[in-house]
C-alpha cells in the first residue's frame, strides 16, 4: 500500500517539488498551502505522516502541531507522525518544536533524498504507535515490566492507566522495558531512537526523557525512570524509590 503523505507548506514551488519527488517514489501526496487548509485535511483525511512548515498563513504550524497532539483532529490522529520542515535553525526553536510533539525536524534548505530517508526512518520508528494510514509493520511483542504494559500494536498502560506517547517516547520506553536492568547513556538512546550520531551539547534526549517521565509519573504516581548521575538513565527497579 502506498504511503499517504500530507504536505502543509505555503511555498508553492517547494511544496510542488517535494510532492513530485515523493509521488515519483510511489507515495500518495495531499497538499495544503496554508494552516487553515492543512487543518481541514487533518480533520477529514487519513495519513501515514505529515510534513509541516512552521511559518504558515492563517494558522501557524506550531498551533497545528499542538492541536494535533491534543486530539483536536481526533483521537486516532494524536500520534500521527510529524516531520517539521522549517527555515528556523536555532537550537531552542528546534527543541521547543520537538517538545511540542514533532517526530523530526529538518532545516531548509535540504536534500530531497534526505527528506525521503527521514520519512522512512520516522515511519519505521513509529510502526505500531500509529495506525492511521494502515502501512505499519508488525511489532516486537507485548512487554510487561514494573507495572507498565507495552503493546507495539496498541496502547501503553501504566499501572492501569492508558498513556498517550509520541513515537519517540514509545521507542525510548520500549528500550527501557526490553532492557530493564541496563543503564543507557544519552548516546545509546539517541543513536538507537534517532539513528543519527549523538553530539554532546544536544539536549534532545533530556527533553524527551523529561516528557516520558512526566507522562508515566502522572499515570503511576511515582517516577519510573532513574537518572544515574554521570552515566544516563535506566528503568527504576521494583521496590526502589
Amino acid at each position: 500500500m502506498k504511503r499517504q503523505i500530507l504536505i502543509i507548506e505555503d511555498d508553492r514551488e517547494l511544496r510542488k517539488m517535494i510532492s513530485q519527488y515523493l509521488t515519483g517514489r510511489g507515495c500518495e501526496v495531499t497538499e495544503a498551502a496554508d494552516g487553515q487548509s492543512g487543518a481541514a485535511c487533518l480533520e477529514s483525511g487519513s495519513y501515514d505522516i505529515v510534513l509541516l512548515d512552521m511559518m504558515l498563513p492563517y494558522r501557524p504550524g506550531e498551533e497545528l502541531l499542538s492541536a494535533l497532539r491534543s486530539g483536536a483532529f481526533g483521537e486516532d490522529h494524536k500520534l500521527l507522525p510529524v516531520i517539521v520542515i522549517s527555515a528556523k535553525t536555532a537550537l531552542d526553536t528546534r527543541l521547543e518544536t520537538l517538545t511540542t510533539g514533532a517526530d523530526d525536524y529538518i532545516t531548509k534548505p535540504f536534500d530531497l533524498d534526505e527528506v525521503y530517508v527521514r520519512i522512512e526512518t520516522v515511519l519505521r520508528r513509529s510502526s505500531g504507535a500509529y495506525a492511521g494510514g494502515g502501512n505499519g509493520e508488525g511489532g516486537t511483542g507485548h512487554l510487561s515490566v514494573a507495572g507498565i504494559e507495552y503493546d507495539p500494536e496498541g496502547e501503553v498502560i501504566c499501572h492501569g492507566v492508558s498513556v498517550k506517547l509520541t513515537s519517540k517516547e514509545r521507542k525510548l520506553l520500549e528500550l527501557f522495558l526490553k532492557n530493564p536492568k541496563k543503564t543507557f547513556t544519552k548516546a545509546n538512546l539517541y543513536e538507537s531512537v534517532w539513528e543519527q550520531e549523538y553530539f554532546y551539547e544536544d539536549n534532545t534526549i533530556t527533553v524527551h526523557i523529561s516528557n516520558l517521565r512526566k507522562k508515566l509519573q502522572q499515570a503511576s504516581g511515582y517516577d519510573p525512570i532513574d537518572t544515574v548521575w554521570g552515566i544516563g538513565y535506566r528503568l527504576k527497579q521494583e521496590g526502589t524509590e
